[in-house]
C-alpha cells in the first residue's frame, strides 16, 4: 500500500495532514468515512512521494494542484511523478484548487465514476 515509501515520508505526511490546504480540506470532507463506498487516505506516503489522497481499493491517487503547479518546471515534475505512480498500476487524477472551490460536485462525480469503474 505504501510501495516502499521510506520512513521519513511518514513523519512528513503527518505534518502535512496537520496543515492541509483549504482545497484539500474541502475535498477530504467529501471523501472521508467511505462516503464514496471506498476508503481514501489523505497525505499518504507512496513510494518516493506523498500523495494528496489515495484509495488502495480503487488504485487511485488524487492530487489537488494549486497555482504553483502551473509553472513549467512543476508541470514536468508532476508529469514524471504521475508516470512513476502509473508504473505501479495506479491511476493519477489531478484537480485544480478552483475545481474544488467552484465545481466540487463535478469533481466528486468524476471520482465516483473512476471508483465505480475500478470495481
Amino acid at each position: 500500500m505504501h510501495y516502499g515509501a521510506p520512513p521519513v515520508l511518514f513523519a512528513r505526511a503527518r505534518q502535512l495532514r496537520e496543515n492541509e490546504t483549504r482545497a484539500e480540506k474541502l475535498l477530504w470532507e467529501r471523501l472521508s468515512n467511505k462516503q464514496l463506498g471506498v476508503k481514501f487516505r489523505r497525505q499518504h506516503p507512496f513510494h518516493l512521494y506523498i500523495v494528496d489522497f489515495y484509495c488502495h481499493e480503487a488504485k487511485l491517487v488524487i492530487e489537488v494542484d494549486g497555482s504553483i503547479h502551473l509553472l513549467d518546471e512543476n508541470v514536468e515534475y508532476d508529469r514524471l511523478r504521475s508516470e512513476l505512480i502509473n508504473d505501479f498500476d495506479v491511476q493519477v487524477v489531478r484537480f485544480s484548487n478552483d475545481d474544488i472551490y467552484f465545481r466540487i460536485d463535478e469533481v466528486i462525480s468524476a471520482i465516483r465514476e473512476i471508483v465505480a469503474g475500478s470495481q
